[in-house]
């Protein structure tokens, strides 16, 4: 373990898809919650947030930086923020908050409060712990959090593979979308792929931040996905559902600003923003390497 807390922005630790339960020895399992990743740093001074994508964005969750000046300084904590709503977590509501101006961003925390699932401690009592086993990680993790207030908790996790796959069958009612699966004798590997993901289906749910071409027939759609806040280009929408889009998007209220993301085999490509309250289901693959389809509009 080095001196010294680890400073924004740091590299994440990802999770490579599986599709069956690991079972092997020595091995931890997390519920996944359907968020935004975000790094908390609790800092001498103040609270720094992190995006995954190494955004700074602290003035859209005042309400996470109150609740984390409860937190000793030097804590790191790695983790998923979600907002519920009707009883189950709602990513659009949190993605709504992550775009919020610091003007808006106040009477979004009020309206929609905003929790943290910590599942990882990188640095407690000014120490960087990323070189840590998981197991001690954890423990400290947990030993820390018992001390502080909702709306900041540690994630559930167990040894127990049968518990955790209660877990994967009864929870996605409340917006789990799976587990994570990580070793027990695991450094926090910013950047690489060394933990485990098992989620339900080849589909997910993705909110609309932008389009390409006409608002009356967009192209493609631009998209977020939990874990993930960086903007995608989804694959060319079909005839049926670009005429559905149009009419959903000519709806939507004025506030989005343009940008440019990522096309699968065209690169970065501008695109009109929209506020963040259209949600779509998209066929699996990952949003920085794979084509990703839309299936439908939900909610619209």
């Amino acid at each position: 373990m080095s001196d010294g807390p680890p400073r924004p922005p740091v590299r994440v630790a990802l999770a490579e898809w599986v599709t069956d339960l690991p079972r092997e020895p020595g091995l931890a399992y997390e519920p996944k919650f359907d968020g935004h990743r975000m790094v908390i740093f609790r800092q001498s001074g103040d609270v720094v947030l992190q995006a995954r994508s190494g955004r700074i964005v602290t003035s859209a969750f005042p309400d996470l930086v109150a609740a984390a000046r409860a937190l000793p300084p030097g804590t790191v904590l790695d983790g998923e923020v979600v907002v519920w709503t009707g009883g189950r977590t709602d990513f659009a509501a949190v993605q709504g908050r992550a775009a919020a101006t610091p003007g808006r961003a106040p009477g979004l925390a009020r309206r929609l409060p905003a929790s943290y699932a910590a599942f990882d401690l990188l640095a407690a009592d000014g120490e960087d712990l990323r070189t840590a086993r998981y197991d001690r990680r954890r423990a400290r993790l947990v030993e820390l959090l018992d001390k502080v207030e909702p709306p900041i908790q540690a994630v559930p996790a167990t040894t127990d593979p049968d518990l955790a796959l209660t877990w994967y069958e009864t929870l996605p009612r409340i917006g789990v979308e799976g587990l994570v699966v990580k070793r027990l004798d695991q450094p926090y590997r910013g950047g690489r792929r060394a933990w485990r993901k098992l989620r339900h289906t080849r589909t997910r749910d993705a909110v609309v931040v932008g389009y390409t071409g006409a608002p009356e027939r967009p192209n493609a759609l631009v998209l977020v996905v939990p874990d993930d806040d960086t903007p995608f280009v989804s694959s060319p929408l079909p005839a049926a559902l670009r005429a559905r889009a149009g009419a959903v998007l000519r709806r939507l209220p004025p506030g989005g600003e343009p940008g440019s993301a990522v096309a699968p085999g065209l690169g970065e490509v501008a695109y009109q923003g929209v506020p963040p309250a259209l949600t779509v289901e998209v066929a699996t693959g990952t949003t920085r390497h794979g084509v990703v389809a839309v299936l439908r509009l939900k909610d619209a």
